[in-house]
């Protein structure tokens, strides 16, 4: 039986549920080399500084009244999602996951995973930002923003248990279409599983090993979301 929605409470396996540095069974999301190992080194000290000096415990999935602003995610999330519904018609022409980052053909090769990406760390796509002004006025929002796209899972859409490149981040995932069944599609951390919600607001450390389905016969779409993780210094400094 999966665990609820309700985010107040962390049971003892999950405390004991740490982050490792790779997944096992899953090839590493970067290119080998020298230069890689000596920045994924660089990486590992500096993701070390990020557990010790965490403003919040270190968790796999966040009570939302951590951050104030989420609120008002919520509450305009009918606004993103009459958006979403005029990107969607032409999902089959919007690019895949691994089409935008390459790292991400380690969990995914198919077309069941689509993307519509507002901003990507450095990189912003005015066109889309245009096309998704009530989004993107929305998610300026969101201190430390780092990232805002549409994800959107295809039916029978299944990636393994991985997990994500960095944990200097948190990442962001507002439910907008969520088809049912609701218990034929979530996200796995650990013991604990997720069905995501429309109009709900679920915030999580992707650098826990997770894995996520959409069993269902339907098109699942969440805003997808990467902010800076609230940390202390010295690694805030060091995470920036």
């Amino acid at each position: 039986m999966s665990a609820p929605n309700t985010l107040n409470s962390r049971s003892a396996s999950e405390r004991k549920y740490g982050q490792t540095f790779a997944t096992d069974g899953v090839s590493p999301m970067a290119r080998p080399g020298v230069v890689t190992g000596i920045l994924m080194a660089i990486v590992a000290w500096a993701e070390r500084l990020n557990l010790t000096f965490a403003r919040f415990e270190n968790q796999c999935i966040y009570d939302n009244s951590l951050f104030p602003w989420v609120t008002e995610v919520e509450r305009e999330w009918r606004k993103i999602r009459s958006e979403l519904e005029r990107v969607l018609p032409r999902k089959n022409d919007l690019p895949t996951v691994q089409t935008i980052s390459r790292d991400a053909e380690a969990i995914t090769q198919d077309e069941g995973w689509k993307t519509f990406v507002l901003a990507g760390y450095a990189v912003r796509s005015e066109r889309n930002i245009r096309e998704c002004p009530e989004t993107w006025r929305i998610m300026k929002n969101v201190p430390g923003l780092k990232t805002v796209m549409f994800s959107i899972f295809e039916p029978g859409k299944q990636l393994p248990p991985h997990r994500g490149p960095y944990n200097g981040v948190l990442r962001l995932h507002l439910g907008l279409i969520v088809p049912e069944p609701r218990d034929k599609l979530a996200i796995r951390f650990g013991t604990r599983v997720y069905h995501w919600e429309e109009g709900r607001v679920a915030i999580f450390d992707d650098a826990y090993e997770h894995e996520a389905w959409n069993h269902t016969d339907s098109t699942r779409v969440v805003l997808f979301v990467d902010f800076v993780k609230p940390l202390r210094f010295p690694a805030n400094v060091v995470n920036w």
